[in-house]
């Protein structure tokens, strides 16, 4: 493609030439086009900076990289230079693939082949449909990359030479790759790598890591059983963390069944010094076994509200304090019996027991639970009482001081799972992300693969209008892009590689997938909608039950071709209850859900579980797009990631003020006075600030009632991060007990930060510490916090 616009290309200056690789980079950027339908950027101005700062004998790797980094330097100025600055990378990309004999799709499978890196039926399928894939390949793919999704790409995802380090595939071998694994005919194949190419779906981690390699371990969550109280079976789990961890997996481990400090060990007349030696030894093992190298390691521990050792468990996570009691490498979540909340509310007594002497408690739930809870009372077993308010309080400072200790609540997950319709099946835990509710037991590991569809990509114009006001949703595009995105991930359950059997076997038996949803604010600000309006409330909802209807609708055909899971006769799904009867719900009527009801009755279901909105930290970033289901967390944010440091800014807020005429030196130097708010900025019409608050602006209250809304279209759970700049004790308790009310399964990270600085995206929570409020105020919170003014 040649450049449109009219750009020279000659030096600045009148000084030489440093080598002939610059007549070189001016060609391509006119090969390439580089600058068309970038009307912002000015190429003379990038030439004549690098030049000044590129050595005298530089190689054009790192003329490129130089290019890139300056432009990058100028996003916030005008953000077309993350798009150019992508076009140069994807360049670099193309030259350094070729020069490893990758020229083409099959010669990028063949040379991973022949590598010992990709498998043979992956070859086969290339080998079989090699002209039709490389006609598919869209040419124009890599110009649709912001600079950082690309940087991403290149830095963690392409296959690399295992000495030279060099990519042998390109950012469109790398989707095709990964398409043609999971498809079961070329068709299936051209279509998936459109979604991907497009940008319109992705993926998670393992499945783009590992699809078509010779160790295909394409699933994203394990849920581990708790270990049984005996020495052998907990450092068996350590194994299992670390066979699950090394194969990119997030590992949610549930702690419930180990005895808890000074009980007594029968082998020996001694006494047990808890959980909390074990997890310092699993914290080490995390930190050791890093995912094949690529990222951390990362496990999940939960533990059940009524354990003797909860007041050391979260303690695991503080910065002061015994060292080896610490466990900072591990995250930590609450499972929460629906008991527990109703005595904080009522202001009672709340027991603790050693698990030696309650076996039972870890597999009941609902009012089972309650009544065995309240017989142990009874029968004098607990360890230690105290008021439930006070441990309420205990994990709200938690979570305040590290953003862990995450509240999940054990009788909703467990009360609207598809798979627990039938006695003696529990759902323990959840997963690393608390987005997958699935049952575990001694001989399952409960195992899920995700995906998740970028919203913003599902609009269409109306009457060929292509302002914001002139959108609207293309509700058959995603019922599409859904039917595509479940067969894939239903078919990862057939081709993944288990490191342990107890995986497969659940596995097979339940067949569970999460099909999730990212770029939720991109859709809202592209149709003009404030976060917390109500039409965003109910498109929010629209969205999720449309997910959900083409999810089962997929499913069910799945199962009319190859037969229902073997587990489907024990679901609620076979007793006639999708997940809004479990709400107590009633669908739209947009969508033949009556139809669909009959077809589920005659022909079952291919997948127990379909839906689950995972966080997409990364995967949203490779699609320039905002996280799942989250607000902008800022309008100009810094990300500190594996790949470096990176500036983001929002382009519908810059759209916005350009249309205004308010885009220029000035309205950047307050932004980035402001940190990327644009609420004090009196310029910024009041209007556009509201529909430019960010995550630290909005009431958190909107973000719950959004979960609550879709939440009768998810059958598993939603990875809901909550924001409080600064946490105190009555407005926390507050907001947790509202969510708790409100029907939510689980809650994830509470995001925290100081009250200036730049937003740092993928750092941890700060250590803010909570402001004590009086015992009044508390109380209040807990009893109305529909009303409570902290929620607000």
């Amino acid at each position: 493609m040649t450049v449109t616009a009219t750009i020279p290309l000659t030096p600045a200056s009148s000084s030489p030439e440093p080598s002939p690789l610059w007549a070189e980079v001016q060609a391509d950027a006119r090969a390439e086009g580089w600058t068309a339908g970038l009307d912002g950027v000015e190429l003379e101005r990038l030439f004549a900076q690098t030049r000044e700062r590129a050595p005298a004998d530089a190689d054009r790797e790192t003329l490129d990289e130089l290019l890139a980094r300056t432009a990058v330097g100028w996003i916030v100025e005008e953000p077309d230079y993350s798009k150019l600055a992508a076009r140069i990378l994807a360049g670099a990309i193309a030259r350094e693939a070729a020069s490893q004999g990758v020229t083409s799709f099959l010669n990028s499978v063949e040379t991973l082949h022949r590598l010992g890196l990709g498998n043979a039926r992956a070859l086969n399928f290339a080998r079989a449909h090699a002209a039709t894939l490389e006609a598919a390949l869209d040419r124009e793919g890599d110009r649709r990359f912001e600079y950082f999704g690309l940087r991403t790409v290149f830095d963690r995802y392409l296959m690399r030479h295992p000495k030279t380090r060099r990519v042998l595939e390109t950012p469109q071998h790398f989707f095709m790759r990964v398409a043609a694994a999971l498809a079961v005919d070329p068709d299936e194949a051209v279509a998936l790598y459109g979604l991907f190419s497009r940008l319109d779906y992705l993926p998670s981690s393992p499945t783009l890591f590992n699809a078509g390699t010779h160790r295909e371990q394409l699933s994203s969550c394990f849920l581990l059983d708790s270990p049984a109280d005996h020495l052998v079976d907990i450092y068996e789990r350590y194994t299992d963390v670390a066979k699950l961890s090394k194969f990119s997996g997030g590992i949610g481990l549930a702690y419930h069944r180990v005895r808890s400090r000074g009980s007594l060990i029968g082998d020996t007349n001694g006494h047990s010094n808890g959980i909390v030696p074990w997890l310092k030894t699993l914290d080490a093992s995390v930190a050791a076994v890093n995912q094949g190298g690529r990222r951390k390691g990362a496990c999940c521990v939960y533990l059940e509200t009524w354990h003797a050792d909860l007041p050391e468990f979260l303690e695991l996570r503080d910065n002061t304090g015994n060292e080896y009691a610490r466990a900072h490498n591990l995250n930590l979540a609450n499972w929460i019996p629906d008991e527990f909340m109703r005595r904080v509310a009522a202001d009672e007594g709340w027991s603790l027991f050693d698990p030696k002497t309650v076996r039972h408690f870890p597999d009941l739930y609902g009012e089972a639970f309650t009544r065995a809870y309240v017989e142990a009372e009874r029968a004098g077993l607990a360890v230690a009482t105290l008021p439930a308010r006070e441990l309420y309080a205990r994990m709200m400072r938690t979570l305040a001081q590290t953003g862990n200790g995450w509240m999940c609540f054990k009788d909703r997950c467990n009360s609207t799972c598809n798979q627990t319709a039938r006695p003696g099946r529990t759902v323990h835990l959840s997963n690393l992300c608390t987005e997958i509710v699935e049952v575990t037991s001694p001989e399952e590991t409960a195992v899920c693969n995700l995906g998740s569809i970028n919203l913003g990509h599902h609009l269409r114009p109306i009457d060929g209008g292509g302002t914001q006001a002139d959108w609207e949703v293309d509700w058959a595009k995603l019922g599409r892009s859904v039917t595509l995105a479940v067969r894939a991930l239903d078919r990862v359950i057939d081709l993944n590689f288990y490191p342990l059997e107890t995986a497969a076997k659940s596995n097979a038996r339940w067949r569970p997938v999460g099909l999730g949803t990212m770029g939720l604010h991109d859709l809202l600000l592209r149709l003009g909608l404030d976060f917390d309006s109500p039409a965003a409330r109910e498109l929010a909802r629209r969205v999720a039950e449309h997910v959900y209807f083409h999810a089962l609708r997929t499913s069910c055909d799945l199962a009319r071709q190859h037969g229902p899971h073997p587990a489907f006769p024990e679901t609620r799904a076979a007793d006639g209850q999708l997940q809004f009867d479990l709400w107590g719900v009633e669908p739209g009527e947009d969508l033949p859900w009556d139809t669909l009801r009959r077809d589920v009755a005659s022909h079952g279901l291919r997948n127990s579980l379909l839906v689950a909105v995972a966080p997409t930290a990364t995967i949203a970033s490779i699609a320039g797009c905002y996280e799942c289901i989250e607000p902008a967390v800022s309008n100009l944010v810094k990300r500190e990631t594996l790949s470096g440091e990176f500036i983001q800014v929002n382009r519908y807020l810059i759209d916005e003020l350009r249309r205004l005429g308010l885009w220029d030196e000035a309205m950047r130097a307050a932004l980035k006075r402001d940190n990327g708010s644009v609420q004090g900025i009196a310029r910024v019409p009041e209007a556009l600030r509201r529909r430019f608050r960010t995550a630290w602006e909005l009431p958190m209250r909107a973000l719950i009632d959004m979960a609550a809304a879709r939440g009768p279209f998810i059958d598993q759970s939603q990875s809901l991060n909550l924001f409080v700049e600064s946490p105190d004790l009555t407005r926390l308790s507050a907001m947790y007990f509202y969510a708790w009310k409100a029907g939510l399964k689980t809650t994830y990270y509470l995001r925290s930060r100081p009250a200036s600085g730049i937003a740092k995206a993928t750092v941890d929570p700060a250590n803010a510490k909570p402001k004590q409020r009086s015992a009044e105020a508390l109380a209040c919170s807990l009893e109305n916090p529909e009303a409570c003014e902290a929620c607000q």
